[in-house]
């Protein structure tokens, strides 16, 4: 079976969790801590990428929500 890939979302949220010190699979208000991070890596990715890419990451991502 292959290894899951993470999306380029949740990479960039697990690694902003690190970064602040956190542990990223703690459960923090139901949900697993990185996702507490998705804006700040939204904001640094939609700064990065192209109106398109940028368009087609956030449609794609399962963790949406």
């Amino acid at each position: 079976m292959a290894p899951i890939v993470k999306s380029p979302r949740e990479r960039a949220a697990r690694s902003l969790c690190r970064l602040a010190g956190n542990p990223e699979d703690t459960m923090f208000e139901g949900k697993p801590m990185w996702r507490s991070y998705l804006p700040e890596a939204d904001a640094a990715l939609e700064a990065a990428l192209t109106a398109e890419e940028w368009a087609k990451m956030k449609s794609g991502g399962p963790e949406e929500g």
